[in-house]
């Protein structure tokens, strides 16, 4: 008989949040060390959708990677006006990058901004359709966060280093890396108005609180109701009282309202029954002796 599978619960709790059904299959191949080079024969997957799932987990943190040299912005090469020009005109792929992100962000680049784009081009060393998704994100994470203008290259030359520093350097890890940025900062929107926070942005601290949450497993219904417990018990948000409660539910298993209800309930009734059983004769409990004297002589005192 072959002996079970035992999936960590916090791996368990990532792919069920991503709800890739190719890349769950993919993880519990590499979970059973089985080889790698096998696993798109062995699965069946097509090469779209063996580059996505193999995407998903390096996301998830699922995948097991070496470690990465991280890329020094102060040793990247110098630029000049004529290596934008050379490129340009020996390079159609970085022409076309240039073309794309200045029709993207609306306006002709600068030189300063072309010296930009050429060193991720060239030093971060990103193909051209990863820096058109890089391009690509960086305008709906703006959005996203309620920001009208179009993002600076800098900011972009910034994301692009994390990229390149975290492996996301294909099409399909780009793709799926956006994919899963985007939907966390439509959750945290979400998380943030129903917390009545719409007149301000989040603050670094308020933020990570959310992302733990929705890494726990937890939806909007569930922090939604944690967050209904911590104003009735505080009059109004405490974001370390709303956190412990999450929390107790992340620790007893708990990730949908029908678990949390059913599991709350019976520890508030336990709790009440401790209670009255120490001080308050139940109508269904046998009288002892000793009460049963007491009250004797409680109703011959009344007599008299």
């Amino acid at each position: 008989m072959a002996e079970p599978l035992l999936i960590p619960a916090d791996a368990a709790q990532r792919l069920l949040a991503a709800a890739n059904g190719d890349a769950a299959l993919l993880y519990l191949y590499l979970l059973q060390n089985r080889p790698l080079a096998d696993a798109q024969t062995a699965l069946r997957m097509t090469q779209a959708r063996y580059d996505l799932s193999c995407a998903t987990l390096q996301q998830l943190g699922l995948w097991p990677q070496e470690a990465r040299a991280h890329l020094d912005a102060s040793q990247a090469p110098v630029y000049t006006e004529q290596d934008v020009i050379r490129e340009t005109r020996t390079s159609r792929e970085f022409e076309a990058i240039t073309g794309e992100t200045q029709r993207r962000l609306g306006r002709v680049l600068s030189n300063e901004e072309l010296k930009i784009l050429l060193s991720i081009y060239r030093y971060l060393g990103l193909p051209g359709e990863v820096i058109s998704i890089l391009v690509n994100y960086c305008i709906q994470r703006q959005r996203s966060r309620g920001i009208s203008r179009m993002p600076s290259l800098r900011s972009i030359e910034k994301e692009a280093y994390y990229w390149a520093d975290h492996g996301i350097d294909t099409m399909e890890q780009a793709a799926v890396y956006m994919q899963n940025q985007l939907l966390r900062q439509s959750q945290l929107g979400k998380i943030r108005e129903l917390f009545g926070l719409t007149g301000r942005r989040l603050t670094p601290g308020e933020e990570q609180y959310i992302l733990t949450w929705l890494s726990w497993g937890f939806g909007e219904q569930e922090i939604g109701l944690a967050y209904e417990k911590t104003c009735m018990a505080t009059g109004g948000l405490k974001w370390p009282y709303c956190n412990s409660i999450l929390r107790s539910w992340h620790e007893q298993g708990f990730t949908t309202l029908s678990q949390i209800e059913s599991g709350d309930r019976a520890p508030q009734r336990s709790y009440a029954g401790a209670k009255l059983s120490q001080g308050v004769q139940q109508h269904n409990d046998t009288l002892s002796d000793f009460q049963l004297a007491a009250i004797d002589r409680m109703l011959n005192n009344k007599e008299d």
